[in-house]
């Protein structure tokens, strides 16, 4: 079987999974966001444990969409043993399982400056809406 000769990159949204269905609604609602704001952009979410799709679902159906490199951001706010030891893992068995692609694992989203200080203006109240 050839592999296909692609170069799309995409993103894969990452967080832990919830026997509560509406715990997910924020990752998704970061997803469709990105969606609108990035049309060409391929995302999707994974979860961990409790919530479908798994991560390697999600990588195979980005695969089959001709995505190449995939950047794998863990929607963790602290960095605990999943975004540690268990998602590390899993990444390197993706590029075992998938040597045609390339991943990329970012820090997890808690640690960004970025975060850091919108959740400091969240908490101050004076975090600006951006509809």
């Amino acid at each position: 079987m050839t592999k296909p000769m692609t170069s799309a990159s995409g993103v894969i949204l990452f967080a832990h999974g919830s026997r509560d269905p509406l715990w997910r609604l924020p990752i998704d609602a970061v997803a469709e966001r990105m969606r609108s704001q990035h049309p060409d952009l391929p995302v999707a979410v994974a979860f961990l444990e409790l919530t479908e799709p798994d991560l390697p679902s999600t990588v195979e159906a980005l695969m089959k969409q001709g995505v190449a490199h995939v950047r794998i951001v863990p929607m963790f706010l602290g960095v605990g043993r999943h975004a540690r030891e268990d998602l590390p893992e899993l990444v390197h068995g993706l590029t075992e399982a998938y040597p045609q692609m390339s991943f990329e694992l970012l820090p997890a989203i808690g640690e960004h400056p970025a975060m850091t200080a919108l959740m400091a203006d969240i908490a101050a109240g004076t975090a600006q809406l951006d509809t």
